[in-house]
């Protein structure tokens, strides 16, 4: 039985109620105390139709007042603030198969977004059905946190790399030597030992989710944010899109299983992934071994060349290395490419750069700029801004978590 989609993803699918819920909900979090004349004013809706909500929030604990608000004269305004204990959100970012030092992250915020237990473990290459086995352990695990309580948790969100089918709750690793498939509903596993809601996303879905969230303005709407090379996660008006079956974001083809793909690689470059390092360390390797490129990105390794690492590479980069500043530079041109067809396709006001490769700064983001206006229309590309993610290793976590939050606004 196929389980029904969670019609929050697409904010268009929303009620004109869950709209209000969210936009008053989200403002008193980012904002509070706040008081419902600023709410009013922010939110462009009546007094009357704020000060009802913020009633029903009173009455249901979401929201409390307290304190008074300076005045220049006559009453002073009473000020409102969110209950950030009224519950808890869990978030669950499985990592990526095969990816070096790949680990799953598992936390838990309050309705603020303040994390208030985290866990943190590594991921072995394994099949989907085990990783799912063990995401439901890390649930458990985080239940017996100190600071948490079992019924206040909300629900849980869980950032997925791989093809989602949200219809189903399944997931499939996309990855070229990935173990690929897992057709176990994981949200209905959870739901069914649990007995809470679960969300489950593609981690750079939720990754973009998390960054609107936490680190951008509220009036940003239009957001694309690129994992790293294993995907992009998408907001328009506000609102996450992840297509008809939650697939959204996969900015590659998938692998043909026979001979078709070497004679076809070549000619679709631009729609093969390098992975999540951006085959930066495969190309470190090949350069170092085969060509005898002088460098000191395996330092004192120069004999172990499996112990480089793109934080290595960075690193050495940093200090000036030639070989490591290139290697940059060459991969912020692909993603480059990558960037300004979706400049091109969405016109977002902003592109996120994340999973990691926004730690080298400039070197690496300054190339890409460069190459996004070489690529992209004028027009789009005058009008977006490039930035680093802000949240690092957390940022799918916190978002899944943040999907719970947005769950718990929108049905106050």
């Amino acid at each position: 039985m196929a389980i029904k989609k969670n019609r929050f993803f697409e904010s268009h699918s929303l009620s004109d109620h869950e709209k209000k819920n969210f936009s008053i909900l989200e403002l008193v979090r980012r904002n509070g105390p706040i008081t419902r004349a600023d709410i009013s004013k922010i939110t462009d809706l009546n007094i009357v139709t704020v000060s009802n909500y913020i009633n029903t929030y009173i009455n249901e604990g979401l929201v409390a007042e307290g304190g008074m608000e300076a005045s220049s004269g006559g009453r002073k305004p009473t000020l409102v603030k969110l209950r950030e204990d009224h519950g808890h959100a869990m978030g669950l970012d499985l990592g990526h198969t095969g990816a070096q030092g790949a680990t799953m992250v598992g936390l838990v915020t309050d309705l603020s977004g303040r994390i208030i237990a985290r866990i943190e473990k590594p991921r072995e290459k394994d099949s989907m059905d085990r990783i799912i086995d063990k995401s439901l352990d890390l649930i458990e695990e985080l239940m017996n946190k100190k600071g948490v309580s079992k019924d206040r948790v909300k629900g849980v969100g869980i950032a997925v790399g791989g093809v989602i089918d949200d219809n189903l709750g399944t997931v499939r690793d996309s990855s070229k030597d990935g173990i690929r498939t897992s057709y176990i509903s994981i949200k209905g596993l959870i739901e069914q030992r649990f007995g809470m809601p679960s969300f489950l996303g593609n981690d750079a879905t939720f990754a973009a989710f998390g960054e609107k969230m936490y680190a951008l303005p509220m009036d940003i709407e239009d957001v694309v944010y690129m994992y790293s090379d294993v995907g992009s996660g998408i907001i328009i008006k506000g609102g996450i899109y992840c297509g008809a079956s939650g697939s959204a974001g996969e900015i590659r083809i998938n692998y043909p299983r026979n001979g078709e793909y070497l004679r076809l690689s070549k000619n679709l470059s631009f729609l093969l992934p390098l992975g999540l390092d951006l085959g930066l360390v495969s190309q470190a390797k090949k350069l170092i071994k085969e060509e005898s490129v002088k460098s000191n990105i395996a330092g004192s390794s120069a004999k172990d060349l499996n112990k480089i690492t793109v934080e290595g590479i960075i690193e050495s980069a940093k200090s000036g290395d030639t070989l490591a500043i290139e290697l940059l530079e060459d991969a912020a041109v692909n993603m480059g490419v990558r960037v300004a067809y979706l400049i091109n396709l969405f016109n977002p006001e902003i592109v996120i750069i994340g999973g990691g490769i926004e730690k080298s700064g400039s070197l690496f983001l300054e190339p890409l700029r460069r190459t996004v206006r070489k690529w992209a229309f004028e027009e789009p590309a005058n009008a977006v801004k490039i930035i680093p993610a802000h949240l690092g290793k957390d940022s799918a976590a916190l978002g899944a978590a943040s999907v719970v939050i947005k769950d718990v606004f929108i049905k106050a």
